[in-house]
């Protein structure tokens, strides 16, 4: 993001903070006009700097199992395990990664046993030949 100007790099920072801001608060925290921000916005989101918008919902801060489990896959088989990992409904993330494990995946349960069952779901996965697990315990904020 080192090539956006000022303008843009505080408008992506109002948006992470709240997606839903109108193009009137996003003026008034940038401190730019509303047609500034209108086209700004509709540059970005052109040229693919801004993907998409998102949401978070009340089970984004209720007391839920979260967790990155780091994925060693078998040879060729990461296509047929990233399906198969696709299908299960706490997995709510997959990252292909660099290093030592293939891939990263994050899971959302609400209980520990249902935690429990997805990681077995996970190690029975034809291609799966090894996993390590941790859990989010808190949001550190700085």
């Amino acid at each position: 993001m080192s090539d956006l100007s000022t303008t843009d790099r505080r408008l992506i920072a109002a948006l992470r903070d709240n997606a839903r801001a109108s193009i009137t608060e996003l003026s008034h925290i940038t401190g730019v006009s509303r047609t500034t921000v209108k086209t700004r916005l509709d540059s970005l989101v052109e040229e693919g700097r801004i993907k998409r918008f998102t949401i978070e919902t009340d089970s984004d801060h209720h007391e839920q199992v979260r967790a990155i489990t780091m994925v060693e896959l078998q040879g060729s088989m990461s296509r047929g395990v990233i399906r198969t990992l696709r299908a299960i409904p706490e997995v709510t993330m997959i990252y292909s990664t660099n290093g030592a494990w293939d891939l990263v995946v994050e899971i959302r349960a609400e209980t520990l046993p249902q935690f429990d069952r997805v990681l077995r779901e996970i190690r029975e996965v034809k291609g799966v030949t090894n996993s390590e697990s941790s859990l989010l315990l808190s949001n550190v904020t700085v």
